[in-house]
C-alpha cells in the first residue's frame, strides 16, 4: 500500500499533487479537468476490480463445484435450504431444460451450469432404424440421429439462460439404458474455468465462466457394458482434472493438465465398466486418487499416477462414488450382492485381507446412489430402494438400524446433508426430509411433480433439483 494513501484521503491527495505540481495558471484548468478524469477513470477500474473480486471470492463451502458438493461426500455444511416445499409453495423459479440429462447443477456464485443432450432428429440413412435393430437386453437401441451436446448457464436469481453451447453434435456410437441418457456426467468448476465431459460423445470441452471455449479433447467412443451409457464425473484438484474411463474394452484413469487439456499421466486399469466418479484426497501430503471398481480399489498418486495402493472386495457394476473422512476412504457397490469397505488412507501395496480394511459390511449398500457422510455417519440405502441404513464412519458399528423411509419407494438420486436434516429424494421427485438423528424422525415430505434422477444441489438457502424437464430453485420465500 502507499504510504501516502493512508495519510491523505482521495480529495486532499488531488489538492497536494495540484500544489505539488509546477503548472502555468493558463494550463492549470485544463490540467486539473484531465486529473480529475484520470482520477475518476482509476477509480472506477479499482470499484470494477473490487467487483470482480467479490465475484472471485466464490469458495467452495458457498458454492456446489462437484456432483457430491464442496466436500465431496454431499454436504455443504453452510447451506440451509427450506424443510417444506410444493409445486405453488417455495418454489422461487422452475426453468424448462431442453433434451435430457440427470447431471446434477453445479453452482458457483451467481451461475448455474448443467448438461443437456438433444435429439436433433436428423437422420443418418446409412445406419439402421431402432426398430430395424436386433433385441439387445433390456430392449436398449442404437441411434440413427445426430445429438447436440449442450452445456447450459443459468441465472441462479432468476433460472434465465445466460449462455449455452453446444460442445459437440455427432450420432453417439452406442445406445444407453432406458434409465440413464447421454448427458449424466456432471460438470466441475474450480471458480475459473467449467470442465464439461460428454461421455457418449467421447469429448472433453473447458469454458470459462462466461461461456467461452478454453480447450477441447477428444477422448474417442468406449465400450459400455450392453451399452448402459457412461456416467463418471470429471473432478479438478489445483491444477489436474482427473477423468475414470472404466468400460468393458481398455479401463483407464487420466490425469490432464486443467489450463491446457494437454495429457499428464495415464494408467490402464484392468477393470470392466464401473459408473463411479474418482475421490480426490490429500492425506498426510500425499494426494490420492481413488478409484473403485469389481476387482480392486485403487489409490493413484495424482503427481504422477504412480499405484499407491489396492484392495479387492467390491461386486459388480460399481456405481456410488467413494467418501472419505481423515483417516479412511469409504467404499461400497450393490449389484448382485453387497460390499462396504473402510481402508486405511496410509495403505500401501495390495491390503486385502489386512487390518488396513477398518471395518467391512456385506448387506444393505447401495446401487446407483452414493453414500452421505456427514458429521462422522454414513447414510446410504439398499440397492435402489428406499430402505436406510445409518453407520458410524471410524468402526462400522450400526447407528440405526435398516429401516424403510416412508414415502419412498425407488432411489438413483444420491442424499445431500445440510442444517441438520438429510435429504433423499426418489425416482418419482417426492423428498423426504430427515433429521440427522440415531432415529428415523422424519421432518417433510415434498413433492415437485415431475420425476427426479439426478442428485440435488443445497448452497446457502437454496436447493436445486433437476427433474426429468425442468430445473427447480427451491426456497423459503421472505
Amino acid at each position: 500500500m502507499n504510504p501516502e494513501a493512508a495519510l491523505y484521503p482521495p480529495q486532499k491527495r488531488m489538492d497536494k499533487m495540484i500544489s505539488a505540481t509546477p503548472v502555468r495558471r493558463a494550463d492549470q484548468a485544463t490540467w486539473l479537468r484531465q486529473l480529475t478524469v484520470g482520477a475518476l477513470l482509476a477509480c472506477l477500474a479499482c470499484c470494477a476490480g473490487a467487483a470482480h473480486a467479490q465475484q472471485d471470492s466464490t469458495t467452495r463451502d458457498q458454492a456446489w463445484h462437484h456432483w457430491r458438493g464442496p466436500l465431496a461426500n454431499g454436504v455443504n455444511p453452510t447451506a440451509d435450504p427450506p424443510l417444506t416445499w410444493s409445486p405453488d409453495q417455495n418454489i422461487a423459479w422452475k426453468s424448462a431444460i431442453d433434451g435430457a440429462g440427470s447431471s446434477t447443477p453445479i453452482v458457483w456464485g451467481d451461475k448455474i451450469f448443467l448438461l443437456t443432450a438433444i435429439n436433433t432428429g436428423q437422420v443418418d440413412p446409412d445406419l439402421p432404424k431402432p426398430e430395424d435393430q436386433p433385441r439387445r437386453p433390456f430392449g436398449i437401441t442404437y441411434p440413427n440421429t445426430q445429438y447436440q451436446f449442450v452445456v447450459l448457464c443459468l441465472d441462479r436469481r432468476t433460472g434465465k439462460e445466460q449462455w449455452r453451447q453446444t460442445a459437440a453434435q455427432l450420432i453417439p456410437a452406442e445406445g444407453h439404458h432406458g434409465d440413464n441418457n447421454f448427458a449424466s456426467a456432471s460438470p466441475t468448476t474450480d471458480g475459473k474455468r467449467l470442465y464439461c465431459w460428454f461421455g457418449s460423445a467421447g469429448t472433453m470441452v473447458t469454458y470459462d465462466l462466461n461461456g467461452q471455449l478454453l480447450w477441447k479433447r477428444d477422448l474417442g467412443q468406449v465400450n459400455m457394458r450392453r451399452s448402459f451409457g457412461e456416467g463418471s464425473s470429471p473432478v479438478i484438484h489445483g491444477d489436474r482434472l482427473v477423468l475414470n474411463r472404466d468400460n468393458d474394452g481398455q479401463s483407464y484413469v487420466v490425469a490432464l493438465d486443467a489450463a491446457n487439456g494437454k495429457e499428464l499421466w495415464r494408467q490402464q486399469r484392468d477393470e470392466l465398466s464401473t459408473w463411479m466418479t474418482p475421490l480426490v484426497v490429500t492425506h498426510a501430503g500425499k494426494t490420492q486418487v481413488i478409484c473403485s471398481a469389481s476387482n480392486y480399489v485403487r489409490s493413484y498418486d495424482l503427481a504422477n499416477g504412480k499405484l499407491l495402493w489396492q484392495c479387492s472386495g467390491q461386486v459388480g457394476n460399481v456405481t456410488p462414488s467413494p467418501v472419505a473422512d481423515d483417516a479412511c476412504v469409504i467404499c461400497m457397490s450393490g449389484y448382485r450382492g453387497s460390499a462396504a469397505y473402510a481402508i486405511s488412507l496410509d495403505a500401501t501395496g495390495d491390503v486385502s485381507g489386512t487390518d488396513k480394511v477398518s471395518w467391512q459390511q456385506d448387506r444393505g449398500t447401495p446401487y446407483v446412489p452414493s453414500p452421505l457422510l456427514y458429521d462422522g455417519w454414513l447414510f446410504y440405502n439398499q440397492s435402489n430402494d428406499a430402505i436406510l441404513s445409518v453407520v458410524n464412519a471410524a468402526d462400522g458399528a450400526e447407528v440405526m438400524k435398516r429401516t424403510r423411509i416412508p414415502g419412498l419407494r425407488r432411489v438413483y438420486a444420491s442424499p445431500v446433508g445440510a442444517a441438520n436434516r438429510v435429504y433423499y429424494v426418489g425416482r418419482d421427485g417426492t423428498t423426504v426430509v430427515l433429521e440427522r438423528s440415531d432415529t428415523l424422525r422424519v421432518l417433510a415430505t415434498n413433492a415437485i411433480g415431475e420425476p427426479v434422477d439426478a442428485s440435488p444441489a443445497v448452497v446457502g438457502k437454496q436447493l436445486f433439483l433437476r427433474g426429468r424437464d425442468h430445473l427447480f430453485c427451491i426456497e423459503a420465500k421472505k
